[in-house]
């Protein structure tokens, strides 16, 4: 009897893990960004929410303990799996501000290329302030990639 409660416990949590734990909540995003204690970062974030509000039309929400994201989508995978996920994100981290943009997006590497300065991962892009891009590029990268996610998951 015992395997069986552990296998049962075993796929629960499996289960449990499957599930996606960053998803949109209640939560404050002027309380969340008032808790960098870094206040040009505080003070880019709160910039940068304004900017993509005014960009896309979406009121910024919390998405987790440490992702501000602005409108939403329902993904589904071949494999079964499926959730919700911001159009658009960014998280203060210690280091740098990420962008969560798609990974793939019109003109995506003419547009980084004209950013200014940044780092970039698969589908994040890195930048440690605001003085450091071209704001009329992130704009534009915004509604490309907001464009690109919502043409694949309408």
């Amino acid at each position: 009897m015992q395997k069986i409660i552990g296998l049962n416990s075993y796929i629960q949590h499996q289960k449990d893990m499957a599930q996606n734990k960053t998803t949109e909540n209640d939560l404050s995003v002027t309380d969340f960004l008032n808790t960098i204690p870094d206040e040009n970062k505080k003070a880019d974030c709160f910039n940068l929410s304004d900017i993509i509000t005014e960009t896309t039309g979406f009121k910024a929400k919390m998405w987790g303990t440490a992702i501000v994201g602005f409108g939403s989508y329902h993904y589904k995978y071949e494999s079964g799996r499926e959730g919700d996920a911001p159009l658009f994100g960014f998280s203060p981290r210690k280091d740098a501000i990420a962008l969560y943009f798609s990974s793939r997006f019109n003109n995506r590497e003419e547009l980084l290329a004209k950013f200014g300065k940044h780092k970039t991962a698969k589908a994040c892009v890195y930048i440690k302030k605001m003085s450091d891009i071209n704001v009329e590029v992130l704009k534009e990268m915004v509604t490309n990639s907001v464009a690109w996610i919502s043409s694949l998951y309408p």
